[in-house]
């Protein structure tokens, strides 16, 4: 199974609106990704956030874009602890080897999946995030874990 995983816009700051929502440009860099990632023949079964407006707003772009099913999943929050999520990913994969799934959230939470996905180390970055940038990670081919197949950040799309 293969797993996207994407940091939200750019959001306004919390001073200015405590729900956060996507700034006109993080929605317009969110907007530019996931086009460029439709014409690109992306396909994505499932978009699952974290249920933060920014996330929210972020996946809904996308999934829509991609012809995904979108739905909220508690333990995606910036501190959640990853190894729970990361084991679900593994059922899902067992499950639906076929599908691809992408995974919308926040800093520090997506830098320790990605490690652990691929790394097998929370603690390794293995990928550097940018907001409304979207990773595509793909099984390994003769052991477990994930190997970064592209990243697609909004200034090249």
């Amino acid at each position: 199974m293969d797993v996207y995983l994407m940091q939200h816009g750019v959001a306004v700051a919390e001073e200015v609106d405590p729900t956060r929502p996507l700034t006109a440009d993080g929605r317009a860099a969110v907007d530019r990704v996931a086009e460029r990632a439709r014409r690109a023949g992306v396909r994505i079964d499932r978009c699952v956030h974290s249920g933060k407006v920014r996330a929210e707003q972020t996946a809904r772009i996308l999934a829509e874009a991609l012809g995904a099913k979108i739905e909220q999943r508690t333990g995606l929050a910036p501190s959640d602890p990853v190894a729970p999520f990361a084991d679900w990913i593994g059922q899902e994969a067992r499950s639906t080897p076929d599908a691809a799934i992408a995974v919308v959230g926040h800093l520090p939470f997506l830098d320790r999946l990605a490690a652990l996905l691929v790394a097998g180390d929370e603690r390794a970055q293995a990928v550097r995030f940018q907001n409304a940038g979207l990773v595509r990670l793909v099984p390994k081919r003769d052991t477990d874990g994930y190997t970064v197949a592209w990243v697609l950040v909004p200034d090249l799309a």
